[in-house]
């Protein structure tokens, strides 16, 4: 019984320590570069990325992470996918051209 209770102990440490690493990365769209908005986006492959920075480069900052459906080829499911990933930083000291 000791042996179960260390294996068990052991796995919940593992497990503690593990945790943090499949945390989500979260990225600020209105300051990411295209790589950085690759990387941590699912769903959002290179040509997209690049088509939010040179969205909000001719526009502005976004004001929500919903605006993002305004890039050509990024959609709502996927908005919704990287819901928890998605900050909106910078919105309020951006000047916005819209």
């Amino acid at each position: 019984m000791k042996s179960f209770a260390r294996i068990a102990q052991s796995l919940v440490l593992a497990l503690m320590l593990v945790g943090p690493a499949f945390a989500a990365e979260q990225v600020d769209i209105n300051t990411a570069d295209a790589a950085t908005i690759d990387a941590a986006l699912l769903n959002i492959g290179p040509s997209k990325a690049q088509a939010i920075v040179d969205y909000r480069e001719a526009n502005g900052a976004f004001r929500s992470a919903e605006e993002l459906a305004l890039v050509k080829g990024v959609g709502l499911k996927t908005i919704e996918k990287n819901r928890e990933r998605i900050v909106v930083g910078s919105a309020a000291k951006a000047t916005s051209k819209r």
